[in-house]
């Protein structure tokens, strides 16, 4: 337990804790039209080794701030050993960090999450980040009044000049790209989705749920993980850990809306997954899916879907990259988009230095927004 003034940091333990460091933020944001809550179950999940495998090589603690009686704070410890072994870091991460617009609040869930690390061995703290790239990471840093979403952070204003007052810098930054759908594939598009079908033998195809569950989800996670690899902070996903997403998530999955492109030899050399936005059907249902939550997300998924597409990720690989291979995705992608009625398509965050990925975009006039960063601070 950490102490500062009237603060006192504590050790998530109970579920009374745990229902806290849940509740936290629908508090902290009630009223905000920017906010878009995660699911509850999620939150929860994220600490219950039968639920998330990343525990089986990580170490995680969750903490509350607390004011007399009231919460205030809250904010996760995160020892990714693989990661750190793969980085050769002794790195303590941590995210899910949310507070009151008070410095001291800030500094005792920063300083509680530092000491920690160092008596775990850490030299460096960064975040916000989780344990994979699956979960949320960076601090929104710009724009502030646009809406988030289900796949990133959203945060007040005053949350990066706390960090900075703190003494934390930049490490990285993530932005990413809003554009308008074309009714048409643009030109280059077009053109290049040709050559490379000519040049490289290469087709798009999409497959069933089924086909899925029985192998295609694990060769799409092995892609991403060839894929992803040299980028910062990437901690590859286990077999275990693929098998859960593909149970939880499948479900959820419109299989029009993700691409897969394959070589002569079947090889999966690229892939897209996006799926309808949820941000309304999240804040209407605060993020439950009981009493009523569930038919906010069934409307969203399955019956009317909100007017933007977000797309999740685009793995290829590497000995793909830069051979127009992304071209075949969009292609495809636009006219499913129009197809299906949607007007926009929002990316996940991309790192800015990402050239490659962030090129793409160009024939679609993108947007670039909601930056956000990962801090850092030595121990």
């Amino acid at each position: 337990m950490n102490t500062m003034s009237d603060i006192i940091v504590k050790k998530v333990e109970t579920k009374h804790d745990l229902d806290e460091f849940v509740r936290f933020p629908l508090d902290l944001y009630a009223g905000n039209e920017q906010f878009v809550p995660e699911m509850a179950s999620d939150v929860r999940n994220s600490f219950n080794p039968d639920k998330n495998h990343g525990l089986s090589f990580t170490e995680v603690q969750a903490f509350i701030a607390v004011d007399g009686k009231k919460t205030v704070g809250r904010i996760v410890g995160i020892i990714n050993k693989r990661a750190n072994t793969k980085w050769n870091t002794q790195v303590v991460r941590f995210g899910y960090i949310d507070f009151i617009d008070d410095l001291r609040v800030s500094k005792a869930l920063l300083d509680t999450v530092v000491e920690w690390g160092r008596e775990r061995g850490m030299t460096e703290i960064q975040g916000p980040l989780g344990i994979t790239d699956f979960d949320k990471e960076g601090m929104l840093v710009e724009d502030f009044d646009r809406e988030g979403s289900m796949i990133d952070i959203y945060n007040y204003p005053y949350y990066p000049k706390h960090m900075e007052a703190h003494g934390y810098s930049k490490v990285v930054d993530w932005v990413q790209i809003r554009v308008a759908i074309p009714k048409e594939v643009p030109a280059r598009y077009a053109r290049v989705a040709k050559l490379s079908k000519e040049m490289y033998g290469l087709t798009v195809k999409k497959v069933s749920l089924k086909e899925a569950y029985n192998g295609e989800g694990h060769r799409l996670f092995e892609l991403m993980n060839v894929a992803y690899a040299p980028l910062f902070g990437y901690s590859s996903f286990t077999p275990r850990q693929i098998d859960f997403f593909l149970k939880t998530y499948l479900p959820l999955a419109d299989m029009d809306l993700i691409p897969i492109v394959e070589n002569e030899k079947g090889e999966m050399v690229a892939a897209a997954v996006t799926m309808a936005s949820m941000s309304q059907a999240l804040r209407k249902s605060k993020g439950k899916l009981l009493p009523f939550g569930w038919w906010h997300m069934l409307k969203a998924l399955k019956l009317k879907h909100e007017e933007t597409a977000n797309l999740m990720l685009i793995a290829v690989r590497p000995d793909m990259q830069g051979l127009g291979v992304n071209a075949l995705i969009f292609d495809d992608l636009i006219p499913v988009y129009n197809r299906k009625g949607y007007k926009y398509a929002e990316t996940g965050p991309q790192l800015e230095d990402n050239v490659k990925e962030l090129s793409q975009w160009k024939p679609l006039n993108p947007e670039v927004i909601k930056r956000r960063r990962c801090f850092s601070k030595k121990l």
